[in-house]
């Protein structure tokens, strides 16, 4: 089974991209961040036409997610659900498929708004890390998947990329996503490539791309026995060098399929 993540900076903007990433690589799942969009505004008829049907939880002009499926599926959450009972932003989409959970998630940024934009991001990071308890609780297979805006260590942020009071590299930033590791959680990337620059972001500005001077901040997290299925998870690097791209490239994780009981 094949589960990508992309943030793609403007659906609108990056529609042919994402279906000719599509037509190549024939992901089963894939989440999209940042689709700048409200829900009819979303090319839902277009993704339909090469076989994937689409929930989307957008707003207009800012974040928003969308999940893409080329198998059956069924909606669990349009809302991270320990923030259910706030007015969010349109920053996460849950489905169930093939037995398992896939939770697409566009974590705030956490540097503008001053103290509450930083302290709003570590609220998110909070109600993820409870959703995951819950999860795992329950005993079910999941991923949680997207742009967590969060470099988890010195070696996810090229040297000079940002400095040390940036919101994605703050200690607190860093010491929350931890806690999602320790739930028992893996990080798919660093399973298989524990150390190496494997970013999945660079700026539009000051020459990021051609320097390689990137971050790594787009990440899927597996729960206990989808961890063990693991087989392969690499960022797609070439989407970064082609034409009007978004500042992201696609995490792709490929899981062997599921034993038969």
């Amino acid at each position: 089974m094949k589960i990508a993540s992309w943030n793609v900076n403007s659906i609108r903007q990056r529609q042919v991209h994402v279906l000719d990433w599509l037509e190549r690589e024939k992901p089963d799942l894939l989440g999209l961040q940042e689709i700048k969009c409200e829900e009819h505004s979303f090319p839902a008829e277009a993704f339909r036409e090469v076989g994937y049907e689409s929930v989307v939880v957008g707003q207009k002009s800012y974040n928003g997610v969308a999940t893409l499926s080329r198998v059956p599926f069924s909606v669990t959450a349009r809302v991270l659900p320990p923030l259910c009972d706030e007015a969010p932003q349109a920053r996460y989409v849950e489905i169930e498929a093939n037995g398992l959970i896939f939770g697409n998630l566009y974590l705030p940024n956490g540097n503008s708004g001053g103290s509450a934009g930083y302290e709003a991001k570590l609220a998110f990071m909070e109600a993820l890390a409870l959703h995951a308890r819950a999860l795992l609780d329950a005993g079910r297979d999941f991923v949680l998947a997207g742009d967590y805006n969060v470099c988890p260590t010195n070696e996810d942020c090229a040297p000079g990329a940002l400095p040390p009071t940036d919101a994605l590299v703050r200690p607190e930033t860093r010491a929350a996503f931890r806690r999602l590791i320790w739930l028992g959680l893996t990080d798919a990337l660093r399973a298989l490539h524990p150390h190496g620059r494997y970013y999945t972001f660079w700026d539009y500005q000051a020459g990021a791309w051609p320097r390689d001077c990137g971050l790594r901040i787009d990440h899927a997290l597996l729960s206990p026995r989808l961890a063990e299925r693991l087989r392969d998870a690499h960022p797609d690097r070439d989407e970064r060098g082609r034409n009007q791209p978004s500042d992201h490239v696609p995490l792709v994780v490929t899981l062997d399929d599921a034993p038969k009981a």
